[in-house]
């Protein structure tokens, strides 16, 4: 016997009668939604077809939501993240809901915080996204603050979420907050964090911040998300709840949860410090090179042409002696090459031994203590505004929106 995909299945297993839907047939064997949410594969022959079940009767459009008109008004931006997102136990997919009616029916207490408009630029997994999808998005929480709103939740997957905010960062000059949130596991799972990381984004963005974070987890538990600089955050975990982590420093804000308390360090930027301002230009034509021991020096031949490269060296910032020539050869051609380090702490230092002052000769410039994800953004966003390489230079090296871990950069113009 085969079983349709989407209809109602009986599952004999273990002596438990367990009823659910197929999801797919395959092989013999029957992957199957059951009615608690989880899904579990078993042999066809322990599954029997069960009645169809009835069509409901159609129900008529509800009213439009009402919204609190006392409360202040945030743009919730979805770009394809799991937060705010329901399962259809009848499908097993997970969907991501774009509008205030779906987002309010799925976290009730969202209500409470603040009045909401929606937008939805593009619906993708994050690996899928690039650099182009960066300015539309910036220019979409741009023309949000424009039209009024007091702080902005862009909701989006985790696996590239540092680089997004990151861009933001470099591309926005912003009076509100900024928030990226999403979610490492979804709304089906009894362990899904998207509730509550939901939750506290939305109190973030009605608090005193004025810059662009990340908020996630703090911890395992249940107690605080934290938030993070956008050019100061790494995905660290590929599953667990506080997966993000600040590096080089700490988080410049936390919220509680589920009083939603906003705490601020000094050093956060806060709500009006400066005007909005958008500054939407990159340079496409970037890589990132990871080096590692025993690499061929022809590897870098695939960045030729290129305008900006950035290496994520070893230590203070090395190559192997061998690759020094072709970097010499890149920069000569005209790619501006910036040297990072792979270590999570620390700067680049290319003047304390030879290959390092090697790498200096043959035009490298220092990234200090970048994170190298993030240095490759900075740099598209350099290179896409100006066209002088002395001015490159400077601006690379400046602490621009907080994207060095020491404290010369405090967001207030210092």
């Amino acid at each position: 016997m085969t079983f349709s995909n989407n209809n109602p299945v009986n599952v004999a297993f273990a002596g438990l009668e367990l009823h659910g839907t197929c999801i797919s047939d395959i092989n013999g064997n029957v992957l199957v939604k059951l009615s608690s949410g989880y899904n579990i594969c078993v042999p066809t022959s322990l599954c029997t077809q069960a009645p169809e079940r009835a069509v409901p009767p159609a129900v008529h459009e509800a009213e439009p939501l009402k919204q609190d008109a006392n409360l202040p008004l945030l743009a919730i931006i979805s770009t394809g993240g799991t937060i705010a997102s329901t399962v259809d136990y009848r499908t097993g997919a997970v969907s991501s809901k774009s509008t205030v009616e779906d987002i309010i029916k799925s976290i009730p207490e969202l209500a409470g915080i603040a009045r909401y408009r929606t937008l939805q630029p593009f619906n993708i997994l994050s690996e899928n996204m690039n650099p182009a999808m960066w300015q539309k998005l910036t220019r979409a929480v741009y023309d949000e603050i424009v039209a009024g709103v007091g702080g902005v939740i862009v909701t989006h997957g985790t696996d590239t979420m540092l680089y997004s905010a990151a861009a933001v960062s470099f591309m926005l000059e912003t009076p509100v907050p900024v928030i990226f949130v999403g979610a490492q596991r979804s709304a089906d799972r009894p362990s899904s964090d998207n509730v509550m990381n939901a939750i506290c984004s939305m109190k973030a963005g009605v608090s005193d911040l004025g810059e662009v974070v990340v908020c996630m987890h703090a911890t395992t538990d249940d107690v605080a998300c934290s938030l993070h600089r956008a050019t100061r955050v790494r995905k660290n975990h590929t599953s667990r709840r506080d997966a993000f982590q600040s590096i080089g420093r700490t988080p410049v804000g936390t919220v509680s949860y589920p009083e939603g308390t906003v705490t601020l360090e000094d050093d956060a930027v806060v709500r009006g410090t400066y005007g909005l301002r958008l500054f939407d230009r990159l340079e496409m034509h970037c890589g990132l090179l990871q080096y590692y021991p025993g690499m061929n020096p022809d590897v870098l031949d695939a960045f030729s042409g290129y305008t900006g490269l950035v290496i994520a060296g070893t230590g203070l910032g090395h190559v192997n002696t061998d690759s020094i020539a072709k970097v010499a050869a890149l920069t000569a051609a005209g790619t501006f090459v910036v040297m990072t380090s792979q270590c999570q702490s620390g700067e680049v230092c290319d003047r304390v031994y030879e290959t390092g002052r090697d790498l200096l000769a043959a035009g490298v410039i220092e990234g200090g203590s970048m994170l190298p994800e993030v240095a490759l953004v900075k740099l598209m966003w350099v290179l896409g505004n100006t066209t002088r390489r002395e001015d490159a230079v400077r601006m690379m090296q400046t602490n621009l929106k907080g994207e060095f871990d020491h404290d010369l950069w405090r967001g207030r113009g210092e």
